[in-house]
């Protein structure tokens, strides 16, 4: 009978710790959900159609966590959301280029976020493709083609005399943005000093040179590489450049196959930098809206996880480090 007290005594005490622990794992999880909950603000950001992908992404898992935050993200080019960031339009500006002392004199805070970079292209239909993709295009016959225009047919930069006669229509970009100040420092100038017709816009850019049998432009990664298949979109294709200008693309400088191909000779600084680049939020002086703050946080640690699935790649470690320690000071 004491035995049988005693076991009784010992369920009802087992059992009221587990009632009291189950009830202490809802509160607990209640209040995270709460905690969630309570933040709530609009973040607003616009600039760089580089990074505007990306940014949607993380916008996109941010608000699954905090779904009482709304974030407004439009693209329009670097200089515009430098622009709106210092002028106070957005909360946020998209950059893809390094921050001059100009603009540090006005007062911006950044932060890098990820890296991509710029390709030259060209019609994946084009009657020269072969050639161009077995010699390449050095960063000298660039500069004659973008800078100096002392190259002006496709004969003269293949040496075929079959299409002396065919202009290389050149296509560069129209919009203040990161991309062609990029580009223009590759070889040697900036956005200013480039030749060509002006295109707005990445997705511009795009569909001009996968129209034109003869062109060649230039685009942001994520602009020339589907994320889904990870290969290049239809009708586009990428112009290796003979970085060693031997006149021939050796198997080191044969990386655009597909995306994730690209994305690694980014990171291991086999494609150069410029034209391969880090991309950064802007603001005017550090944020202080809790709803910015919270979101840069996440994207720096949380949010890395979506980066090389979206077709971006990963800054080091210690540099999301320093980055994050940003936020802190």
């Amino acid at each position: 009978m004491q035995k049988i007290k005693f076991l009784a005594v010992i369920v009802c005490i087992v059992t009221l710790f587990a009632c009291n622990n189950s009830k202490t794992n809802i509160e607990s999880g209640s209040k995270s959900k709460d905690s969630k909950e309570e933040l709530k603000g609009t973040i607003s950001i616009s600039g760089a159609f580089a990074l505007y992908p990306m940014t949607a992404r993380w916008a996109e898992e941010f608000r699954k966590i905090y779904p009482n935050v709304r974030i407004d993200i439009s693209a329009g080019g670097a200089g515009k959301g430098m622009t709106d960031a210092l002028s106070g339009i957005v909360d946020l500006g998209m950059f893809s280029r390094e921050i001059s002392d100009v603009e540090k004199a006005k007062g911006v805070w950044w932060i890098a976020a990820t890296k991509d970079a710029v390709l030259p292209t060209i019609n994946a239909n084009s009657p020269v493709l072969d050639l161009v993709k077995k010699r390449g295009i050095t960063r000298e016959e660039f500069i004659k083609l973008f800078i100096t225009k002392e190259i002006t047919t496709w004969g003269e930069l293949l040496a075929n005399k079959t299409m002396d006669n065919q202009k290389i229509n050149i296509f560069t970009r129209s919009d203040a943005c990161g991309a062609a100040q990029m580009w223009g420092q590759y070889l040697g100038k900036n956005q200013e000093s480039l030749m060509g017709i002006g295109i707005f816009g990445d997705p511009g850019m795009a569909d001009v040179v996968k129209n034109d049998l003869y062109g060649i432009g230039y685009n942001n990664v994520i602009y020339i590489y589907d994320i889904a298949t990870r290969l290049k979109h239809q009708n586009l294709e990428v112009i290796p450049i003979d970085l060693n200008e031997d006149g021939a693309i050796d198997k080191d400088e044969l990386f655009y196959d597909s995306l994730d191909d690209i994305m690694e000779a980014i990171k291991d600084g086999k494609y150069p930098s410029p034209p391969a680049r880090e991309l950064y939020f802007v603001a005017k002086g550090k944020p202080e809206n809790k709803a910015v703050i919270k979101f840069l946080k996440w994207v720096i640690t949380e949010g890395q996880v979506y980066v090389k699935e979206g077709g971006y790649v990963q800054l080091p470690e210690e540099k999301l480090a320093a980055e994050l320690s940003k936020l802190s000071e």
